[in-house]
């Protein structure tokens, strides 16, 4: 226990320093009797230090929406029939990618692992103290809609999602981009290429996504934002959930 005042413990708070409060407040006096004073300020800065960066790092990865909060690349299933590449996946949790500004793509047939890895690179993102957001592609085409419902809404519905360092679409191209939402694709991809990095997560392999997209001149300027700077995974054709329920049976 420390020896500080309460009116001492009530500045350190005023100061937004209750990390180091309870720090002091944890050290043992016995073990400290002796050691020098710069020794015993480290010590007390680095258990502060670490809850503070604890504390930040789970706040990023509340805020980030993530459907699976408890992704973790570290557990990935490599199962044979999955044909994942242990180095790929391995550099995607450096998320040098994100320092690079490049994208990620994870396609497969459903049930194939695709959400859950978006999850898992988000939140290790996260754990960098690197900001992401989880979003799937229909929530984010309501989102739109709504958006447009309200004076300077489409604006900064933009912002908000061009500002994430990373940011994970789940369910790409599921369902075909009306005109409208073909149109804030191009400027969302427009406004974030070169500056931040995008995951993609979808069903349909590269030479589905201009038809998807409408074929038309939207669907060129909306693939030449992404493309040519994208890692591709290939999650394979292996139902993740059908495994996971005859394991748990």
């Amino acid at each position: 226990m420390s020896r500080l005042d309460g009116e001492t413990k009530r500045k350190l708070r005023e100061m937004n320093a209750g990390e180091l409060l309870e720090a002091i407040d944890s050290q043992d006096e016995t073990l400290s009797i002796g050691m020098p004073f710069e020794e015993l300020v480290r010590l007390v800065v680095d258990d502060a230090y670490s809850t503070f960066t604890h504390s930040k790092v789970e706040g990023l990865i509340r805020r980030a929406g993530l459907r699976y909060p408890n992704a973790d690349l570290r557990r990935i299933d490599l199962l044979d029939e999955r044909s994942l590449n242990r180095q790929v996946l391995t550099q995607l949790g450096t998320c040098s990618f994100v320092a690079r500004q490049q994208n990620v793509v994870f396609q497969g047939f459903t049930g194939s692992g695709k959400s859950y890895l978006g999850c898992a690179i988000a939140k290790r993102a996260c754990e960098d103290r690197i900001r992401a957001h989880y979003v799937r592609m229909p929530d984010l085409e309501e989102a739109w809609v709504a958006a447009q419902d309200t004076p300077g809404g489409s604006g900064k519905f933009l912002r908000k999602y061009a500002a994430f360092t990373l940011l994970v679409i789940d369910e790409w191209l599921l369902d075909r981009p009306t005109e409208s939402m073909r149109g804030m694709l191009l400027e969302l991809m427009e406004r974030r290429y070169g500056e931040t990095s995008t995951v993609f997560c979808t069903q349909y392999s590269q030479k589905d996504w201009h038809q998807r997209l409408g074929s038309g001149v939207h669907a060129d300027a909306i693939m030449d934002r992404i493309i040519h700077n994208t890692i591709w995974v290939e999650t394979g054709t292996y139902n993740m959930r059908e495994h996971t329920a005859l394991a748990s049976a």
